[in-house]
């Protein structure tokens, strides 16, 4: 893209910052409702390019030091315990907290493993 834009994350954007899109053909507005979004990128280099400041800005963002397995069970253990806590939940939901957080980070670890950055050519 010439300036630099990548448009399915511009779209996303404007979803971001509009809560839909108009749609110039029906002359509507459509929205999108009730949805979670999370996103992961890494810096860029390898095949990944880097984000224009106007879309991460929407994120919280995180960064951390690699830990050890123990550490992070404890940590995303604690969160989702947490929130499956509130009320809408019901207790079938809530016993696989433990088992979602240890298949998430094996699947980290795969990650981490066998899926290495692209070296640069």
């Amino acid at each position: 893209e010439e300036y630099g834009a990548q448009p399915p994350i511009e779209l996303l954007r404007q979803w971001f910052d509009n809560g839909g899109w108009y749609d110039r053909k029906a002359l509507t507005f459509r929205q999108i409702i009730d949805v979670i979004f999370v996103c992961a990128c890494g810096p860029p280099g390898g095949g990944r390019q880097s984000l224009s400041a106007r879309f991460p800005r929407h994120f919280n963002t995180v960064g951390y030091t690699p830990m050890q397995d123990s550490s992070m069970t404890r940590i995303f253990e604690t969160i989702l315990t947490n929130f499956l806590g509130s009320p809408g939940w019901t207790e079938d939901v809530k016993a696989l907290g433990a088992g979602i957080v240890s298949a998430t980070i094996e699947i980290y670890n795969t990650i981490l493993r066998d899926l290495r950055p692209t070296p640069a050519k």
